[in-house]
């Protein structure tokens, strides 16, 4: 499956109607960045069952303000519609693997009872 392009007009639909997205941060002036992205594009043909996404953080400034980018590339990970990982730094085509493999094998009942539990906690 080829990524597809974030913008704010298709970002909540995304999230909300696939079960896993990967969404990569990226800018054309990014050494680092151009590097992942074949490791990227690879992982997105390897895995159908998920959706690949990109955001050109130089295009989609708003977007990358909403998710506190601060360096690139930066990859966030949705799971059900929770953000389950987001970190700067280009990985290896076997950490990305990895991480692929941990969020398909996340418990989201137990995740989203450790959020229930995390916010009685502050109220």
């Amino acid at each position: 499956m080829a990524t597809l392009e974030l913008t704010n007009e298709n970002l909540r639909s995304t999230i909300d109607n696939n079960d896993i997205v990967l969404i990569d941060f990226w800018a054309s002036w990014c050494g680092p960045c151009q590097s992942f992205a074949p490791v990227f594009e690879k992982a997105s043909e390897q895995n159908p069952d998920m959706v690949f996404a990109k955001v050109n953080t130089e295009e989609q400034m708003e977007l990358a303000a909403q998710f506190q980018v601060r360096s690139i590339p930066m990859l966030a990970i949705f799971k059900e519609q929770v953000l389950i990982f987001a970190q700067p730094g280009a990985l290896p085509a076997s950490a990305l693997d990895q991480l692929i493999e941990q969020a398909k094998a996340l418990d989201m009942d137990k995740v989203r009872a450790e959020i229930a539990e995390q916010q009685n906690k502050k109220a």
